[in-house]
């Protein structure tokens, strides 16, 4: 399906009446995007919520399809400078996302804010009539991923989750659930993400807020506490207060794979239990909190093993031999998949014996197979599930605040995941929510 296709008048009328008609499955060639002409009257119209470096990629990728009529974010030198270069100074501003949901000219927005501002904006945004398309990782808590899937299903709002390993960046992934979808390695004993590494810091300095910043507002449903230069923008994702570390950045990504690959991915599926092996914290905690509120808190060295049915092992780990993707152990062979690899006898058998081309369309759910937003718009058009969607993204994401909480209170945890619930541990189970600061609650 063209660009073209897709134009404001037919997503209206679709939107409308509910329309569920499939996309059918034409193709396998690689990953590309075709931009048609389209008249302005035609084009979809979105808000842009949250523009630093990824909310402003991921903005810029929409607006190619469509137009960009408003920007969101709490810095005004971000606002600034997306509206510049993206809208040609003619999208409105705003500092208060809520502005931009109660516009009734906007048919879908797009999310880039820090992580813990992902789950209150886009509840609100589907029970405001828009369609989402958010970055990863789209909660802070467990309990946040029940609240979004909810919604979701309440509104019939089409979401999809910025984990582009499932599209564009991903024709090597799908290569590797092909593989194991026709047997080619037996039955899978292990596998083992590498994730990568975070950084250790602090002490910091703590300052005055920049005048562009509102800090309050930045801070949201996490505690008020002095403004430290390094607590914002990119640096936000090692601090447990908005982000999950590695463990939910890189962890969005292959640990997303690895159980799309198991097919542990669907509702009342997951780990069985939750191990750190190794999980290293920068600095003490006393009962999972953090003792200092002036150094990086995440874990930063770690290796977690996850238990699923049949006894298959996942490891996720900061640093191995392999280096950062995937290994996949079967009881017949093993390969290593990363965004610019495949290796493996497995690999090198596909040259003389490839792929049914049924068996990747399979896995792609049977639509054709592109980039992640033209995914996303297709979807907005036909109102189906995207290729990332937040059931799927909600249960990795379980598994890697399991990891999380394991590491922190330094124990092994037992999860039910039909029940969502720990076992035998109710101040783990605690964890799956937070405390949220008044007047910024997420629940929708």
């Amino acid at each position: 399906m063209s660009y073209k296709n897709i134009n404001r008048r037919n997503f209206l009328h679709t939107t409308a009446i509910g329309a569920t008609s499939g996309i059918l499955a034409t193709s396998t060639a690689p990953f590309t995007t075709k931009v048609s002409a389209q008249s302005p009257s035609d084009r979809l119209r979105f808000g842009a919520i949250g523009v630093g470096g990824r909310g402003a990629s991921v903005a810029n990728s929409a607006r190619r399809l469509s137009d960009i009529v408003a920007v969101c974010d709490l810095d005004t030198q971000r606002i600034d400078r997306v509206n510049k270069s993206l809208a040609k100074g003619k999208a409105t501003g705003y500092q208060d996302y809520r502005k931009i949901l109660d516009r009734n000219d906007i048919d879908f927005v797009t999310i880039g804010t820090t992580d813990h501002w992902h789950t209150r904006i886009a509840i609100h945004a589907m029970q405001a009539g828009k369609d989402v398309y958010c970055e990863k990782p789209l909660t802070l808590t467990i309990e946040e991923g029940k609240q979004i899937c909810k919604v979701t299903k309440e509104t019939g709002r089409v979401f999809q989750v910025g984990t582009q390993q499932r599209s564009e960046m991903g024709q090597r992934f799908l290569t590797a659930l092909g593989i194991i979808r026709e047997g080619r390695i037996g039955k899978i004993k292990k596998i083992t993400c590498n994730i990568g590494t975070a950084p250790v810091g602090g002490p910091f300095k703590k300052s005055t807020p920049p005048a562009n910043l509102d800090w309050n507002m930045w801070l949201g449903q996490a505690p008020l506490v002095d403004y430290i230069k390094e607590r914002c923008h990119y640096q936000f994702r090692w601090w447990y207060e908005y982000s999950g570390g590695k463990m939910t950045d890189w962890g969005a990504h292959h640990v997303d794979i690895a159980q799309w690959a198991l097919e542990q991915n669907g509702v009342g599926q997951g780990a069985l239990s939750i191990e750190p092996i190794v999980g290293d914290l920068p600095i003490p905690f006393v009962n999972g909190v953090p003792t200092k509120d002036n150094f990086y808190n995440t874990t930063h060295n770690f290796h977690i093993k996850c238990l699923f049915p049949d006894e298959v092992e996942m490891h996720i780990v900061s640093k191995s031999k392999e280096g950062n993707g995937i290994l996949f152990e079967g009881t017949k062979g093993s390969f290593f998949v990363t965004r610019s690899k495949l290796l493996g006898k497995p690999i090198e058998e596909l040259i003389e014996n490839p792929l049914l081309p049924e068996t990747i369309l399979s896995i792609y759910k049977g639509k054709k197979i592109t980039n992640h937003m033209e995914n996303f718009f297709a979807c907005m058009k036909d109102r189906s599930d995207p290729i990332s969607d937040v059931y799927t993204h909600h249960t990795a994401m379980t598994t890697c605040h399991l990891a999380n909480i394991s590491i922190r209170l330094g124990r092994k945890i037992n999860w039910n995941p039909k029940t969502e619930q720990v076992v035998g541990d109710d101040e783990a189970n605690q964890w799956q929510t937070r405390e949220q600061r008044k007047g910024f609650e997420s629940k929708g």
